[in-house]
């Protein structure tokens, strides 16, 4: 939907979120961006209501990205320079599960052409401190004040600036391929001024930057930020709360002061889909069917049928993300490891894009998705044990939001875990664990739109003392890494010996040529946050789907 003449483009969609958007005013503020003051303009943003612990995907080809961490509950957004007038480009969000994806974009005009200079849009934007965030621009700059609860930076040409708010937390990895890092903290020094690997205060939280040619530049100050106009006593209410947006939804848009603005000013708001990634085998030989159509499926939440908007077959290709756990436990296997992963490789379709993640303390992208198969040969034979503690719930998370990164050539994804399961926050295990709940990463992989496949690795050995692993803390790591891949739709594999491994990789991508993926945007409009059951039967005698069984309404 596009509408013309309004100060404020408002959307009442059938419906998640209500949004508006007009021009920022800039004046009184000498930098050029919005002015928080009383008697500012800067009302005149987006402000989005944000999950707690939710996922913020932020991409600006066009200009810069300047975000502030703050206490509120949502997300703020405006823009600048020229955003009124801009031509050729558009402000995009989209709805996605637990979060939102902020895009600036070329537009076609009339006749279908890209212009070939659109005038850029910088964003500012104000972020939830629950948040997980990425950011990524091509040649614009990137500003972070404060920290979420993690953070991926990513710039192609851009600087980027982090100012960290005392006392500071945070497991920081940085590099610059063609550009140097600065430090005004003498605790954060690189020692070559291209890569720095450091912690601040206990590391509760995780940022990573990268940037090709751009600077990086590391400061930190007092968090001696005054109240914005927003968190006044005399705040305009907010248009995205639950409250407003479904008394709202089906209703006329309230009439508005008229201004021209032009198509570039228009934010869309995409309803959500719900995706589902369904294996389908026969129950009486435990077989995968393949050759299924659209036409063969009917699926059902809450028992109410619902339509399948998007259907793709198992022949679709996917992203496959092998996460790998090579903590110390693992140094005198390490070359079995390498070798199933390898076998891995050479047993998934040469359409199947695949990348590599290890961790122990920290997780460590070995490739990212590719192709190529030589690239990938040459980077598993070379990967090893990785420091530190286990954290495996970090690297998870990590990995969940890894796989949301290319949203220009999106496919159906799967995460495929190995691990024994003992993150060091398990009771019994020694060592740091994850900072991240496992409640709170069992949340993230219920919303993963992907496939989560599990290989439960058996390390189990007597405890000999109060310093060995206990036999509880095995049987806990059993026991989640079962509920992982349960809750995130895929499969569990117990391998009781890493001889074992390499047949379990090459099962899980036997499994995977049987997955149908199917999309449909829920019936029932309401956001409740109550558990919605799904059903799919299949037009075929004794056919199975096995998948996620339900989501929640958030």
């Amino acid at each position: 939907m596009f509408l013309k003449s309004v100060r404020r483009v408002c959307f009442f969609p059938a419906l998640l979120v209500v949004s508006c958007l007009a021009q920022t005013a800039t004046a009184g503020s000498p930098s050029g961006q919005p002015a928080w003051g009383a008697g500012s303009d800067a009302y005149d943003g987006v402000q989005i209501e944000f999950p707690a612990s939710g996922q913020l995907r932020i991409e600006n080809e066009l200009g810069d990205v300047a975000a502030e961490i703050w206490k509120q509950k949502y997300v703020y957004v405006t823009t600048s320079e020229g955003a009124a007038s801009s031509k050729g480009s558009s402000v995009v969000i989209e709805n996605r599960n637990r979060g939102f994806v902020i895009r600036v974009v070329r537009r076609p005009n009339v006749s279908g052409a890209y212009v070939a200079s659109p005038v850029p849009i910088n964003l500012t934007i104000k972020i939830p401190e629950s948040a997980h965030v990425e950011i990524a621009t091509g040649t614009g700059r990137i500003s972070m004040r404060g920290m979420p609860s993690s953070a991926t930076v990513k710039s192609v040409a851009g600087d980027v600036k982090v100012e960290f708010l005392e006392p500071a937390n945070a497991d920081i990895a940085a590099r610059s391929t063609g550009g140097l890092i600065r430090s005004e903290l003498p605790q954060l020094l690189s020692e070559n001024g291209h890569v720095l690997q450091a912690r601040l205060g206990t590391g509760a939280q995780a940022l990573s930057i990268n940037t090709e040619t751009g600077n990086i530049t590391l400061s930190a100050t007092s968090d001696t930020r005054r109240p914005v106009a927003l968190e006044a006593t005399n705040t305009p209410p907010n248009p995205l709360s639950a409250e407003v947006a479904t008394k709202a939804a089906g209703t006329p848009a309230p009439a508005l002061d008229t201004q021209e603005v032009s198509e570039g000013d228009i934010i869309r708001v995409d309803s959500q889909l719900v995706t589902l990634n369904m294996s389908v085998i026969d129950r009486n030989t435990n077989r995968g069917l393949v050759g299924l159509t659209r036409a063969d499926f009917r699926l059902f939440e809450n028992g109410a049928e619902q339509r399948i908007l998007q259907f793709e077959s198992s022949s679709a290709p996917f992203d496959l993300l092998l996460l790998i756990d090579l903590s110390g436990s693992t140094r005198d296997v390490v070359t079995l490891i390498r070798a199933a992963a390898l076998r891995f490789v050479d047993a998934a379709r040469s359409s199947d894009r695949i990348g590599v993640i290890t961790f122990a303390g920290h997780p460590t992208v070995i490739s990212a998705l590719t192709l190529n198969r030589q690239v990938l040969r040459q980077r598993i034979s070379v990967m090893d044990t990785a420091a530190g503690d286990t954290k495996l719930y970090e690297a998870t998370d990590f990995a969940l939001s890894q796989s949301l990164q290319d949203t220009k050539n999106p496919r159906r994804t799967a995460i495929i875990l190995m691990s024994d399961g003992l993150d060091g926050s398990i009771p019994g295990v020694q060592g740091e664990g994850s900072k991240l709940l496992y409640k709170d990463l069992l949340n993230r992989v219920q919303e993963f739109d992907g496939a989560l496949y599990s290989l439960w690795l058996n390390t189990e050995y007597e405890a000999l003392s109060p310093l060995d692993t206990q036999p509880e803390a095995f049987d806990a790591g059993y026991d989640r890494m079962k509920e992982m891949a349960d809750t995130g739709g895929g499969v569990f594999y117990e391998v009781e010996s890493l001889e074992d491994l390499a047949g379990a990789y090459e099962r899980v991508v036997a499994d995977l040529g049987t997955v149908y993926s199917l999309a449909y945007r829920p019936s029932d409009k309401t956001r409740d946050g109550k558990w919605r059951a799904i059903k799919v039967n299949v037009a075929r005698p004794s056919a199975v789907a096995r998948g996620k069984r339900g989501y929640f309404a958030n």
